[in-house]
């Protein structure tokens, strides 16, 4: 079975600030734990981004993925806000979805003292988070939320039903296996959740039009490539905005490695240019573009 991150080896990316903190659960659950990147010296408000790692929705934490959220705040020059949601199968679905709305809302209300502006406030996460990111979004829009100006999606899980093809032709030997994804799905469901349920499979939303410009980031050795497509397709058959990055001999887990993996930095650039552009076009109507890998 997958384990948690090991730490890197490599010196973590120089950022201006690092706070824990608490901040304030949906009704009657606990408070959330958070970490708040703040970027060297910015002269305004910077952009701001409420970012859900990866795991399952049962493995992996704040320090997990603290490279690379420093890495997305030096680079973007963007405030980032890690968010430490509960986890399964101890809380099951919606915990997770219920901690990361909550912790959107707080953010979006409290940007300026964040020095950030909350009119350049994305989502983002990888895998599970890459879910909760679309979902929030998602959530945002039906309930009158926060404005998210961008939804940045990294080989997001977006039908638990897993019918695709990629989840039967990359089923063992690229890291993640379909009887992982068979084990994560069990803990964060249990035995009598809906995996076609919209707030766990976001690709099956009734509506998808309405949600702020996406930008998906897909490796072709994953088992949820196609996955993370048909949502891409599906946002830009609803005339949404979308640009996507897609890594043919790329594996689940790639983005992590931007030390390593030529292809693991060329998608953090992508998603750095998602990030600033969120600060400096606030339209929402930027052009469709897909790269080839």
């Amino acid at each position: 079975m997958l384990a948690a991150a090991p730490a890197s080896p490599f010196p973590a990316p120089v950022v201006g600030a690092v706070e824990d903190r608490e901040i304030p659960g949906p009704a009657g659950a606990p408070a959330i734990p958070v970490r708040i990147y703040r970027p060297e010296a910015a002269p305004g408000p910077c952009p701001v981004v409420v970012f859900f790692h990866g795991g399952g929705w049962v493995i992996c934490d704040l320090d997990s993925h603290d490279h690379t959220a420093r890495a997305l705040c030096r680079d973007a020059g963007a405030v980032v806000v890690s968010v430490d949601y509960r986890l399964a199968p101890e809380h099951r679905f919606p915990a997770a979805v219920d901690d990361a709305y909550a912790a959107l809302c707080w953010v979006a209300a409290h940007a300026p003292e964040l020095g950030a502006d909350a009119r350049a406030l994305s989502v983002a996460g990888d895998s599970a988070g890459g879910n909760l990111a679309a979902v929030v979004a998602q959530i945002a829009r039906d309930e009158g939320g926060p404005a998210v100006a961008r939804q940045i999606l990294v080989y997001p899980a977006t039908d638990a039903r897993r019918k695709t093809g990629s989840f039967d032709t990359n089923a063992a030997g690229y890291f993640l296996t379909a009887a992982h994804c068979a084990w994560f799905r069990e803990q964060y469901l249990g035995p009598e959740g809906d995996p076609a349920h919209v707030r766990v499979s976001p690709l099956l939303a009734d509506d998808l039009a309405g949600l702020p410009p996406a930008h998906v980031v897909t490796a072709g050795c994953d088992p949820l490539c196609d996955e993370g497509r048909a949502y891409a397709k599906a946002l830009r058959d609803a005339g949404g905005t979308v640009t996507e990055s897609h890594f043919p001999d790329m594996f689940h887990g790639f983005f992590g490695f931007p030390e390593l993996l030529d292809d693991a930095r060329r998608a953090v650039a992508d998603v750095v240019q998602v990030i600033v552009s969120s600060g400096r076009d606030r339209k929402n109507d930027g052009e469709t573009g897909v790269r080839a890998g």
